[in-house]
């Protein structure tokens, strides 16, 4: 069931980054316990609407395949839970705010002790060193200070956009995933553990190679473009007769191409536009003398014609166009999985093939405190400990509860 199949991961993450990484792990067949805070859970179980069923849609697209316990790290019973998980797992990874791990009773430099081959892996604002080491963040904040709202929107002078998606969230994740893969490897070699962490703020700036690229080399930061690319041209959204599509023109072959498709190769004659230098130096102009052009079809005439000719190109979806579409769909992208009590869910499938070991999306995201009982149990706690557990106010568990962590 996947590469990472029998890898043990004891999750104490929340919200986004954290779960991206786990989700991760999960996908590719490593069992992951995640462990929700007693008595709300994760935040994303409040992000509402939409809803699907009773449970939020953001919590379900980001929990599939996870096994859910519920645990008060602070009470006596809630801390000697988690180190009885930890004992037999390989990695733990946490994204809790500055200093919350160490004074509960589980940094990495207590753990390690124990542990030596654990994987330990922490995700932050912004890292564990540095001035702002002590700070929260968030992907908005991330992204602001990366430079990324810079020259992310529509014109130079405009106001700083956020892009739509949670970039540094996401990007965390994988980042953490990589890293965390990368000390497994090294363990396999050498048996040693270590410690593995990333912050949305470099998740952030490994996102702005192309722009500081260009800033390191001419001392110049990069603004705003719209959909147009800071070193390529054409290579940007255009509106035609009906709708807009991307065109990557971008070298002199898809160039030579694109004006083929267009009937207009009297531009390559034109000196503006001869070099990828001189477009990029004429982008306004380029902009308008091929908006023109595109305008006068409908994008399905031109996707055609340009598929055919060999310029990389494509619609501009909105997301439900981009889930229908035929690709999305041959490539497993959208796939149902089985919820416990809402039956079948869609939800986003797994980015990654693997020819021998396929991965899955196994199991829906769990209820709130899902499988406290059966996990307890199969990590050796007997019947009446996972009762003064409850009595104590250690762990929760939901009136419907699996019986067994399969």
């Amino acid at each position: 069931m996947g590469p990472l199949s029998g890898l043990k991961v004891v999750d104490l993450t929340h919200v986004m980054a954290g779960p991206t990484c786990t989700l991760m792990l999960a996908d590719m067949g490593a069992e992951v316990i995640k462990i929700e805070k007693i008595p709300a859970g994760d935040d994303t179980r409040y992000m509402v609407p939409p809803k699907i069923g009773d449970v939020a849609a953001s919590f379900l697209m980001m929990n599939r395949n996870k096994k859910g316990i519920a645990l008060d790290l602070k009470t006596a019973g809630g801390a000697k839970v988690l180190r009885r998980l930890i004992g037999s797992a390989d990695v733990l990874v946490e994204n809790f705010g500055p200093g919350v791990m160490d004074k509960l009773g589980f940094g990495y430099a207590d753990i390690k002790k124990a542990h030596p081959a654990l994987i330990y892996c922490s995700l932050s604002g912004f890292g564990r060193t540095g001035p702002y080491k002590h700070r929260r963040g968030f992907d908005l904040v991330a992204q602001a200070m990366s430079g990324i709202m810079s020259f992310t929107g529509e014109r130079p002078d405009g106001p700083p956009v956020k892009c739509g998606a949670p970039l540094s969230d996401i990007t965390a994740g994988i980042l953490a995933a990589m890293g965390i893969l990368a000390a497994y490897a090294h363990r396999l070699k050498t048996g040693e553990g270590q410690w593995v962490e990333t912050s949305l703020f470099e998740a952030a700036l490994v996102q702005t190679y192309w722009q500081a690229a260009i800033a390191m080399a001419t001392g110049v930061a990069p603004k705003a473009m719209g959909s147009a690319h800071p070193l390529n041209a054409p290579y940007q959204a255009f509106e035609t007769s009906d709708k807009w599509i991307v065109v990557g023109g971008a070298n002199q072959k898809n160039w030579m191409r694109t004006l083929e498709v267009l009937d207009a190769t009297e531009l390559a004659r034109d000196p503006r536009f001869a070099t990828g230098a001189d477009r990029m130096g004429h982008l306004k102009e380029l902009e308008a003398v091929l908006t023109a052009r595109f305008k006068t079809k409908s994008a399905e005439y031109w996707l055609a014609a340009l598929e055919e000719a060999g310029v990389p190109c494509g619609p501009v979806n909105d997301m439900l166009q981009a889930l229908a579409d035929p690709q999305t769909i041959a490539r497993e992208m959208v796939v149902e999985v089985e919820h416990s009590t809402l039956g079948s869910v869609k939800t986003i499938g797994l980015p990654i093939k693997f020819s021998q070991t396929p991965g899955k999306v196994r199991s829906g995201a769990p209820l709130y405190g899902e499988h406290t009982n059966a996990i307890l149990g199969a990590y050796g706690f007997d019947a009446d400990e996972i009762a003064a557990l409850h009595k104590e106010g250690a762990i929760a568990a939901p009136e419907f509860a699996k019986d067994e962590v399969g």
